[in-house]
């Protein structure tokens, strides 16, 4: 098979070593959880019930706060004790509810429908809608908008995302190896639901065995197929997996993939569409990897939504030295986070534990020009420009550089020699650009 990539991109070590062979886990039922009212892209929901309240497993706690949101539920049964700001794995503070179970994992009624492909695209992005799935890869996009596009943006192709190219993570590797078929159904409802006529999934090639796997159950099929890819970071980008399976370029400056005909979506999006539409399940648990050197037994574990970060590494065996840092996600783009109290999001695919050796931060030097950051730039950026015009706050400067379409990847952070914090003065431009358009 020939392996597809893009220009640019970087060649971490990949780190997935630690965790590659733990097969899914289901974690105990936790005796508490913190529901955050906004785990996606868009408007909070906004809660539905009050403290005091009893709550059944799945039952729809907080309600879109828009058409760009999605409605929460309760992950496990018990009683609603507290709605109040909570860490968030983000870094940030945020509204979220509290939930005391009562051990019992009481559902509420859930619908099976074995004839789903029968309905009408409409009546299953209503379904998808109501399950409150996001996307599951990381930014957490409100699914049922991804699949209502504009009139006149015609939609001819998806894309599975099951390249998993941050270094540590092995939660989509184990879903693909372990739910291959549910994938792949998932895959013809989103086909169905936008009318495309070809999906393929994209997978990198330190996962042969799930490219092999998915060749194997395609064989039959003339719509659906696997692409292997080169292995490279960021190879699981939107622009950059469009670009590397289809060779189309999604303009910078606000372009989407639906601006190409195309539509990305996460394998483990993709299984939770099919759980949502066989089985009725709304989106309360999902796959994370907890992992890192210092954790005593990494694994990948099918959490509840809401599960404290201390109770998947306290199930991992805890640690064998002492914490130094703590990221949600990968170490590319993961967010460090406070606290182990901090929840599990659907967005949240990673838990990475480091040492103090490992998270020590290096002295910032004088930028050498030597080019490196704009070599390997995926967006065709120079970050040292965009960074330096944001340390002398000349916002405008900032935004002709195009510090709006860094996706911060973190490859510039990476091979800088003089250890600038490109991507943390970027971040910084994006949020103050922000702020400044919301107040003219």
């Amino acid at each position: 098979m020939g392996l597809k990539t893009f220009p640019g991109g970087i060649h971490p070590p990949d780190a997935k070593a630690y965790s590659r062979k733990s097969v899914l886990e289901k974690m105990p039922l936790p005796s508490r959880v913190i529901i955050p009212l906004s785990q996606h892209i868009g408007a909070p929901a906004k809660a539905l019930v009050q403290v005091g309240d009893n709550v059944l497993t799945g039952q729809k706690i907080a309600e879109p706060g828009g058409f760009v949101s999605i409605p929460m539920h309760a992950s496990i049964s018990g009683k609603v004790t507290k709605i109040a700001k909570f860490p968030h794995p983000s870094g940030i503070m945020s509204e979220a509810i509290e939930i005391t179970g009562d051990g019992l994992d009481r559902w509420v009624e859930l619908k099976e429908n074995p004839v789903f492909f029968e309905l009408s695209s409409d009546d299953m992005k209503k379904i998808i809608a109501h399950a409150g799935i996001c996307g599951m890869g990381g930014a957490g996009f409100p699914t049922h908008v991804k699949l209502s596009p504009p009139a006149g943006k015609n939609i001819d192709t998806v894309l599975l995302n099951g390249v998993e190219c941050e270094p540590y993570l092995t939660a989509d590797y184990r879903l693909m190896l372990e739910k291959p078929e549910e994938i792949i159904t998932g895959l013809k409802i989103i086909l169905k639901i936008l009318g495309a006529k070809r999906g393929i999934i994209g997978v990198e090639a330190n996962k042969p065995d799930v490219i092999k796997l998915f060749q194997q159950l395609l064989a039959a099929e003339e719509s659906i197929s696997v692409t292997g890819l080169r292995l490279k970071y960021p190879q699981g980008a939107e622009k950059q997996l469009i670009y590397a399976v289809t060779r189309r370029k999604v303009p910078n400056r606000g372009g989407l993939p639906m601006d190409v005909g195309v539509v990305v979506h996460n394998v483990g999006t993709a299984y939770a569409i099919y759980e949502a539409l066989r089985f009725g399940k709304p989106l309360i648990e999902r796959i994370i990897t907890v992992t890192g050197k210092i954790v005593r037994n990494p694994k990948n574990l099918l959490a509840r939504v809401g599960t404290l970060f201390s109770e998947l590494v306290a199930y991992c065996g805890g640690t064998s030295e002492e914490i130094g840092k703590i990221v949600a996600g990968g170490p590319m783009m993961g967010f460090a986070v406070p606290t182990l109290d901090t929840p599990l999001a659907k967005g949240s695919s990673g838990l990475l534990i480091l040492s103090h050796r490992e998270s020590q931060k290096d002295k910032e030097h004088t930028c050498l020009r030597c080019g490196r950051c704009v070599d390997i730039c995926p967006m065709n950026l120079v970050p040292s420009l965009i960074a330096n015009s944001v340390r002398y706050n000349d916002w405008a400067q900032a935004e002709r550089y195009g510090v709006l379409d860094c996706m911060k990847c973190g490859s510039c952070s990476y091979v800088c020699p003089s250890q600038i914090k490109l991507i943390q003065w970027i971040d910084i431009g994006k949020l103050k650009i922000a702020e400044i358009k919301a107040k003219s």
